[in-house]
């Protein structure tokens, strides 16, 4: 075994060494690595820490083994002692064999001759040469003496095998090793070759290093690496019979380090589950098998939704403990032989291998069951719902990234219609998000290169008919796209941010034109859109300000239009805005009012200075009886809390008229003209003025 022929060194905390026992300085042990006959740098192979000479132990740990070691070289000691003894007995009884069975054959002859005297004399010397060699005074007493020596042999060996199995087990115990050694990771069957191949390389080379996996006597393995060294036959260490020095250093900790990086690689840390990088090679034999016996394999897309929700409001410690759960219920869902990875956050894809069409709705109504059981958490029930995106190979991508791309749209488009369900992929939704990408790039470069408009709609006073506002709407001609429709781009700057920054120019623009216009004379109220993301930035109301400031617009001058979603989304929050709003002098106004979530008590709690009636209403005015009914009902219930109305969408002199009789207070629309440029919105109102007409039509309809 490995602890037979190979000697551990120990050092001690005062720069010592111990070889099997025998304690030396250090300039000792330099002398005997000088002559390993492994050059003349045979030292510096341990002080380069190529092999660990030091034990990692604590102080008391390596006074104790300290104390072990010296033990056994001490038993070793009176070992050697007992095996000389034993040798010379073993040699001692050979000869007497041989004597004994040369005086038995000269007794014969000598009875035989009993007249030759002379045999019979070197007989008798031969006889007492015997008693002489074994102190035994009568020769007929031989046969006792036998027997003594005979049980006394047999006690030293005896001994001699009991010692030497000590001997192995203390040092076993020492190393912290059994009497056995193999490779990391290999099996009891390859660990004679190993050794083999380690003593053929010490043989060569006199040296060797690499890492060796000792068994220790409870059944466990002891990673660690180590260097040997061995001994020429005239080196320094005497007749302590040391032919092969080792060093050995514990790699339990490196090892299991290396484990725990390997699982973190492929492996959710949370979950558990297979990460993306262990997808990728799952999905890739699913390819290989798919190609080779023609069949189709599914993957769904699982986003989780509104999740954001719980994390808020739980913390995102309660977040992953239903992370966890929602893996262990998908798990459920699925064969063995399929994939639940969780690719990162609440998103999760489930490989279902030789499955078509109608067994991935199978498997996604199954997860949409198992979600949809409530979730307990800390005494709190709750509920947890998902949307899934399904991607069918070959039909729908030949790689990995094309099938989770796609899933991911088909999940996306779930969302889009409610969530809490499910959906195959379609080749038009990738037309469609590529569509919105293009979109919104163009978007950007739009409002770098300065393509972007402002047009104006004018608000007119029913009773006077004059033009007392004007609404700031934004408009694009992209070189290559043509006129974009707000309603085309609008819900794409929404859904990517980019709406802050589109935002913050319309509110720059259109205070500036309200300055221009303040200073020719011509001061009205110019009303900005406002969205429910640009209204709940930190530094909204500071932006008004400074807007104000640097245009010196008055305050009173500028309207803002919210619709009713950012008055609910947050209610305290919107109120401390809107009152900050109305303290610095701004015209609050809400938007399309009545297609909401219309609340008369946030009405009378909100500063709103103005209700706008949605054009949706205005349409059948005045032969719809329920557009009828809503817009009286909207203006009554201005008139209640003392707020102006305005109705938008105004086409027909009947709408105008419905809406002045009902007692609302301004109106826009094409009845009077659409939106218009600065320079031809002031010719308009110029022609007006001249003309006299209280509310001249718009020719263009």
């Amino acid at each position: 075994s490995l602890v037979r022929f190979t000697r551990r060194v120990y050092r001690s905390g005062e720069g010592e060494y111990l070889v099997n026992g025998r304690a030396c300085r250090l300039r000792d042990f330099r002398e005997l690595m000088a002559g390993t006959g492994v050059g003349a740098d045979g030292y510096s192979v341990i002080e380069q820490g190529r092999v660990d000479g030091a034990l990692q132990a604590s102080p008391i740990e390596r006074r104790a083994l300290f104390e072990e070691a010296a033990g056994i070289s001490r038993f070793r000691l009176k070992r050697r002692e007992a095996t000389k003894r034993l040798e010379n007995v073993e040699r001692n009884l050979a000869r007497l064999r041989d004597i004994v069975e040369e005086v038995e054959g000269r007794l014969k002859r000598v009875r035989s001759q009993a007249g030759k005297a002379q045999r019979y004399r070197d007989a008798t010397q031969r006889l007492r040469e015997v008693r002489t060699l074994l102190g035994v005074a009568d020769w007929r007493t031989l046969g006792a003496e036998w027997t003594r020596l005979d049980q006394q042999h047999r006690a030293l060996a005896d001994r001699r095998e009991k010692s030497s199995q000590q001997l192995a087990e203390q040092e076993a115990r020492l190393a912290g090793i059994g009497g056995d050694a193999a490779p990391p990771d290999r099996s009891l069957r390859d660990a004679e070759s190993h050794l083999a191949k380690v003593r053929e390389r010490l043989a060569e080379r006199g040296i060797w290093e690499g890492e060796l996996g000792h068994r220790r006597l409870d059944g466990g393995t002891l990673p660690g690496q180590v260097s040997l060294v061995r001994l020429p036959p005239e080196g320094s260490m005497g007749n302590t019979g040391v032919r092969h020095v080792g060093f050995f250093k514990d790699l339990s900790e490196t090892v299991a380090a290396h484990k725990r990086i390997e699982e973190l690689a492929y492996s959710d840390a949370l979950t558990g589950l297979p990460n993306r990088v262990t997808l990728s090679e799952r999905v890739e034999f699913a390819l290989a098998m798919s190609q080779r016996h023609d069949v189709p394999f599914a993957l769904l897309f699982l986003d989780l939704d509104r999740f954001k929700q719980i994390n808020d409001s739980l913390g995102h410690l309660a977040g992953d403990r239903v992370l966890v759960e929602v893996a262990k219920r998908l798990l459920t869902c699925v064969r063995k032989v399929d994939t639940v990875a969780r690719l990162g956050g609440d998103e999760f894809v489930l490989l279902l291998n030789q499955t078509d069409a109608r067994g991935a709705e199978t498997i996604a109504r199954r997860a949409l069951d198992a979600l949809a059981e409530p979730f307990e958490l800390d005494g709190m029930n709750f509920s947890v719902t998902g949307s899934i995106g399904i991607a069918l190979y070959p039909n729908d991508g030949a790689s990995m990234s094309d099938l989770i791309k796609n899933a991911d749209a088909a999940m996306y488009r779930v969302k889009e219609r409610g969530r809490a369900g499910f959906r195959f992929y379609q080749p038009q939704m990738n037309v469609d998000l590529l569509a919105r990408m293009k979109l919104d790039h163009a978007m950007r470069l739009a409002l770098e290169r300065g393509d972007f408009r402002l047009h104006y709609q004018p608000q007119i006073e029913l009773k006077g008919g004059a033009v007392i506002g004007a609404e700031a709407l934004l408009r694009w001609r992209d070189a290559d796209l043509g006129d974009v429709s707000p309603g085309e781009f609008i819900p794409v700057a929404e859904e990517s941010g980019f709406i802050v920054a589109l935002g913050d120019w319309v509110l720059y623009e259109a205070v500036r034109q309200g300055a221009a216009w303040l200073a020719q004379g011509q001061p009205m109220v110019v009303s900005v859109n406002v969205s429910a993301l640009q209204f709940q930035q930190p530094g909204f109301v500071a932006r008004v300000a400074s807007v104000l400031d640097a245009s010196g617009l008055p305050p009173c001058w500028l309207g803002l239009e919210l619709t009713e979603s950012i008055l609910i989304q947050d209610a305290d929050e919107a109120l401390a805005r809107l009152r900050a709003l109305d303290r610095i002098g701004v015209q609050l106004a809400i938007d399309d009012f009545g297609t909401g979530y219309s609340s008369l008590g946030y009405l009378k709690r909100f500063p709103i200075r103005k209700l706008k009636i949605d054009r949706s209403f205005i349409k059948g005015l005045p032969g719809d009886e329920s557009d009828a009914g809503i817009a009286l009902a909207v203006i009554q219930v201005a008139r209640a809390l003392r707020l102006r109305v305005i109705g938008e969408g105004v086409e027909t002199e009947a709408q105008r008229d419905f809406l002045r009789d009902a007692g609302c207070d301004e109106f826009q629309g094409f009845l009077y003209a659409p939106a218009l440029s600065a320079a031809d919105f002031e010719q308009r109102i110029a022609a007006t003025s001249a003309g006299g007409d209280e509310v001249p039509s718009h020719g263009g309809g």
